[in-house]
């Protein structure tokens, strides 16, 4: 299973990116997908996620300002980004919980990350 995500780059502060993560291989179903993020020198931390049902998680510092979806049937996962800060600058890995036959269990995967910097 490999996960690629892309729509990274430069945003001015108030700017918005749209982030999209496509996992692809053997695949029988995933459960959770889910955009983390780590700037210099801090921890991964959860920004959104999202079950396949539809229930999502937000991280208190991107409520409001950040949207996780997804398309199921594409494997894919989105996080639209808006009002960005600086403060959002980070590398943004995505992730999915991926049983790979019916007969496993769940593993996580990850994405190689891209990069959001918001700068004036």
């Amino acid at each position: 299973v490999q996960l690629q995500a892309s729509g990274g780059g430069l945003a001015q502060p108030g700017g918005s990116l749209r982030l999209s993560c496509v996992a692809s291989g053997t695949i029988f179903t995933i459960n959770v997908m889910g955009w983390y993020r780590q700037a210099p020198g801090k921890e991964r931390e959860l920004v959104a996620s999202r079950t396949r049902d539809g229930t999502t998680n937000y991280a208190d510092s991107v409520k409001g300002r950040f949207t996780i979806s997804r398309d199921n049937a594409k494997n894919t996962v989105y996080l639209q980004m808006s009002s960005l800060k600086p403060d959002d600058t980070a590398v943004y890995y995505c992730n999915a919980d991926v049983k790979v036959t019916v007969w496993r269990t769940f593993q996580t995967y990850w994405g190689q990350g891209t990069q959001v910097t918001v700068s004036s």
